[in-house]
C-alpha cells in the first residue's frame, strides 16, 4: 500500500506532523524532556524518531492510533523493551484503550511471547495504572 496522503511532504513537514503525533500519543511532559535532554550526539536521533517513527509510520492512515498502540505493546512485551513499555502503557490509555483492554493484550501476549514476558509486563502495568489512578 502506497501512502498518498504524505507524498511530498518536506523533511521539516514530516518532522512537524511526527511532533504533533509524538506530543498527542507520549503527553507534551515526556516530549518536552525528551527534546531537552538532546544533545549533539542524540540530536539525529531525536531528529529521526520524530520524521520517521511519528511522522511517517505513526501519521499512516492504514490503522488508528488504538490499533498501533496494541501492535507495538506487544512488540514490547515480546522483545523485553521495559522502559519503553512503560511509556507505551501510558500512551495507550491516551490513545483510548482502556485497562481491561490493555489486560486483555498482556494475556494474548503471554501464548505468543511468553508467561514470562506478560508476568513482567502486569507488574509494569500495575505501576503504570496506579499512577494514572486506573
Amino acid at each position: 500500500m502506497t501512502r498518498s496522503d504524505g507524498d511530498g511532504l518536506t523533511d521539516q513537514q514530516r518532522h512537524d506532523q511526527g511532533m504533533t503525533v509524538r506530543r498527542a500519543v507520549l503527553s507534551d511532559e515526556h516530549v518536552d524532556r525528551a527534546t531537552a535532554a538532546t544533545t549533539p550526539l542524540t540530536a539525529d536521533w531525536q531528529d529521526f524518531i520524530t520524521r520517521v517513527a511519528w511522522g511517517d509510520v505513526w501519521s499512516r492512515p492504514g490503522l488508528d492510533r488504538r490499533s498501533r498502540s496494541i501492535a507495538v505493546l506487544t512488540a514490547l512485551i515480546a522483545l523485553g523493551h521495559h522502559e519503553e513499555l512503560e511509556m507505551h502503557l501510558h500512551a495507550a490509555l491516551r490513545n483510548g484503550l482502556t485497562v481491561d483492554e490493555v489486560r486483555e493484550v498482556i494475556l494474548q501476549s503471554a501464548i505468543y511471547c511468553g508467561v514470562p514476558a506478560a508476568n513482567t509486563a502486569f507488574r509494569i502495568a500495575a505501576q503504570v495504572f496506579g499512577e494514572e489512578g486506573a
